[in-house]
């Protein structure tokens, strides 16, 4: 049968997009992705729904990234870039301990792909039958339960640990550090589906999805982009810079304004425009790399962050893969020098990213692609009934180590009160 698209009108589309993602949750890959209806500068992810597994990107372990340029085909692409994919494009290793294994890269072609636009959805697909599969489809109730999370790190242990690392400061090894610690624990039961419309709800996202490989699951609330493709034109957004939420109005105001206004806040993000200045132009025509936005401060369910906006123009002889290459992994999540401190990440974190702070995200056939970064996430793993969240704080040398693990826990608020409505508090 040949693939056709077939466009349909949707009277209630939220509850279409929940019976979509039920009926999906049977096939061994989905992946879905949402704007959330957030209006966000050049953009959110497109609203897409991939379903089944049509062919899997089985790489062997030597530089995944070219691998990825043949199996592209000018196909639609589906999946994720692996932190711990860092080791293909530098000389580093990832020895520490991984409680859950993910793959480091993952990316698959669907059997069914649903592009959604407004209150009309198109879906690309041989099956004729699946418009209406999902409308038959029956949303259980469920609750998910989850055993109390064990954090990786102590607050002490992490606050001795972020003074070792303003000393690496000091004596010059690194400018900054993004320092993370991880939080897991038992799965007692889990809706996954369920969980991430939750999620979703909590902590609406510009760069929010949902990931399926067999067992494993991501559910992801990012408010940033790693890396967007546009024609020629790329775009990188990283985020330095957070404050909670206020109670009122004017508590808002006061906390968007000391944000606006931190002077270590300011040279965090600065220092990562730099970095991502340098990443781009390995791509780029000469002279294209501009800063579109700088410090800009955007409010979200439960926090402020700041955000720059960088954009430049893919040279001609440069793969659309070589540009994510040459800019992965994104500095907001390492620091600056990128090498040397994600050599310091590497000794001082004490488990293994794996998936978190890599980049979730689709190509298009014609070579086009919007990556997020994989920060505020829950992954899960069914089969051993585990699930694991990361939190990190950006290290400089004005950093106050406990102010920084206050900040770890603002970012995590959203998965902590997901896993809260679900059973346990998780810390």
């Amino acid at each position: 049968m040949l693939r056709q698209r077939t466009k349909h009108t949707l009277i209630t589309k939220n509850r279409f997009v929940e019976k979509a993602l039920v009926w999906a949750d049977q096939f061994s890959h989905v992946a879905y992705y949402h704007h959330s209806d957030i209006s966000y500068p050049q953009e959110g992810f497109r609203q897409i729904l991939a379903i089944g597994c049509e062919q899997e990107f089985k790489p062997t372990r030597t530089d995944r990234f070219e691998q990825l340029k043949a199996f592209h085909q000018n196909e639609w692409l589906f999946g994720y870039l692996g932190y711990d994919l860092k080791n293909d494009t530098e000389v580093l290793e990832s020895n520490n301990t991984d409680l859950l294994n993910f793959p480091e890269i993952a990316f698959f072609k669907a059997q069914h792909i649903l592009f959604f636009n407004g209150d009309e959805v198109v879906i690309d697909s041989e099956d004729e039958s699946v418009f209406d599969r999902i409308l038959d489809t029956s949303v259980p109730d469920s609750v998910s339960h989850f055993g109390t999370a064990k954090a990786s790190l102590s607050r002490q242990q992490y606050i001795d640990i972020t003074q070792k690392l303003r000393w690496h400061i000091e004596e010059g090894d690194c400018y900054e550090i993004n320092f993370c610690q991880e939080f897991h624990g038992d799965i007692q039961k889990a809706h996954p589906v369920q969980l991430f419309l939750e999620l979703s709800a909590i902590s609406p996202k510009p760069f929010a999805c949902f990931q399926k490989w067999h067992d494993q699951y991501i559910l992801c609330a990012s408010p940033e982009r790693f890396l967007k493709k546009s024609g020629r034109q790329l775009i990188s957004q990283p985020i330095k810079g957070t404050r909670p939420r206020g109670t009122t109005a004017e508590e808002d105001r006061q906390l968007a304004h000391e944000l606006r206004h931190d002077e270590k806040e300011l040279a965090e993000n600065m220092m990562i425009v730099d970095l991502v200045r340098n990443d781009l132009a390995r791509s780029s025509d000469s002279g294209s790399v501009k800063v579109e936005e700088l410090f800009g401060i955007y409010q979200f369910e439960q926090v402020f962050q700041m955000i720059s906006t960088v954009a430049s123009r893919l040279r001609e002889d440069c793969h659309f893969i070589d540009a994510i290459r040459h800019a992965f992994p994104m500095g907001s999540m390492t620091g600056a020098p990128k090498v040397k401190v994600m050599e310091l990440i590497e000794q001082y974190e004490n488990t293994k990213r794996g998936t978190f702070s890599g980049a979730a995200g689709y190509i298009s056939p014609k070579g086009d692609f919007d990556f997020n970064v994989l920060i505020r996430s829950l992954f899960l793993d069914m089969d051993k009934q585990k699930y694991s969240f990361q939190v990190g704080s950006a290290i400089t040398y004005d950093a106050v180590p406990e102010n920084e693990f206050d900040e770890c826990l603002i970012k995590a608020r959203a998965i902590m009160q997901l896993l809260s409505k679900s059973g346990q508090h998780p810390l």
